[in-house]
C-alpha cells in the first residue's frame, strides 16, 4: 500500500483500491485530494497490471463533498489583487473538479464505488461517476447545495443522465437525503450490503470484471459511454464500429489480442 496522505493506494492482485483518506473531514475534497484522486485514476488506467479499480472512503463516510473551509479565502478576499487571485483559484478548482468527474468515463478500466455514510454534493457525484456502486447500509446520499445558496453544478450532468429529469430535479432542488434502499430503487446503486462487507463486496465485483478479456472489457466501457446519449441509429452505428473493431483483434478461433 502507498500513502499520499489524503489518498491510500493498495493493489489486490489486478484490482487497485483507492481510498480517500481524510476521515476527520469525512473525506471532504480539497485541492490535494482532488488532484491525488485524478492522478491515481489516470495512473491506474495506464498500468497494465491493473484491470479494475475500487473507490472507497476511510472512516465513517465516503465523501462529504467539497471542503468548504478551503473556499474561505475565495469569499473573504481583501483588495483587488486578492480578489483576482481568489477568482483565479476558484476557476482553477472548478476545472480540476470537472476533470475529476470527467475522468471516470474517459478511462478504459471499470471503477466500482464502495460508498457508506455520507456521500453528499461532490461526494454523491463521485459515487454516481463510478461504473457500478456498492452501497453500505449506512449510506446517506444527497445534493444539499441549494440549501446553502449554491448550485449542484458540476455533478448535475451525470445525475440527470442516471435518474432522469424529474427525479434529478427533486434531488437537487429539495436537497433531501437518499438512504441506501432508495438509492438502490432509483438505480443509483447496484447492491446494498452491511457496512462491514462493503469493501470486500466491491473488490469481489472488481475481481470478476478483472477476469474478463482486457480489450473486450475496455471496449465495452468505451461503447457504453459512447452510446448512452446518442440517438438510436447513431448508437447502432457506433455499436457496429465496435463489433468490427473487436473482430479485427481476434485470431481465427482465438481470443482478442
Amino acid at each position: 500500500m502507498t500513502d499520499t496522505a489524503s489518498l491510500l493506494v493498495e493493489d489486490r492482485a489486478s484490482v487497485r483500491v483507492l481510498t480517500m483518506n481524510r476521515p476527520d473531514k469525512r473525506n471532504a475534497l480539497d485541492n490535494a485530494l482532488t488532484q491525488a484522486l485524478l492522478g491515481a485514476l489516470q495512473a491506474a488506467d495506464r498500468d497494465p497490471a491493473v484491470k479494475a479499480i475500487v473507490l472507497a472512503g476511510a472512516g465513517k463516510a465516503f465523501c462529504a463533498g467539497a471542503d468548504v473551509k478551503e473556499f474561505g479565502g475565495f469569499v473573504h478576499a481583501g483588495g483587488a489583487d486578492d480578489a483576482s487571485r481568489a477568482a483565479q483559484a476558484a476557476l482553477d478548482r472548478a476545472h480540476l473538479t470537472t476533470n475529476l468527474h470527467r475522468v471516470f468515463s474517459q478511462i478504459a478500466k471499470p471503477v466500482i464505488g464502495a460508498a457508506h455514510g455520507y456521500a453528499m454534493g461532490g461526494g454523491a457525484g463521485l459515487a454516481l461517476a463510478c461504473d457500478m456502486l456498492v452501497a453500505g447500509e449506512s449510506l446517506k446520499l444527497g445534493y444539499p447545495e441549494l440549501k446553502h445558496g449554491i448550485v449542484a453544478a458540476i455533478v448535475m450532468a451525470n445525475l440527470v443522465r442516471q435518474v432522469g429529469r424529474k427525479t434529478a430535479f427533486e434531488l437537487v432542488s429539495l436537497g433531501e437525503t437518499v438512504d441506501a434502499a432508495r438509492a438502490l430503487a432509483l438505480g443509483l446503486a447496484n447492491r446494498v450490503v452491511p457496512d462491514e462487507a462493503l469493501l470486500e463486496t466491491a473488490v469481489a465485483f472488481a475481481e470478476r470484471l478483472a477476469t474478463f478479456d482486457g480489450p473486450a472489457m475496455n471496449a465495452t466501457k468505451r461503447l457504453f459511454h459512447r452510446v448512452a446519449d446518442l440517438p438510436l441509429q447513431q448508437a447502432l452505428d457506433a455499436s457496429l464500429d465496435t463489433n468490427l473493431m473487436m473482430r479485427s483483434f481476434r485470431k481465427e478461433g482465438g481470443k482478442a489480442q
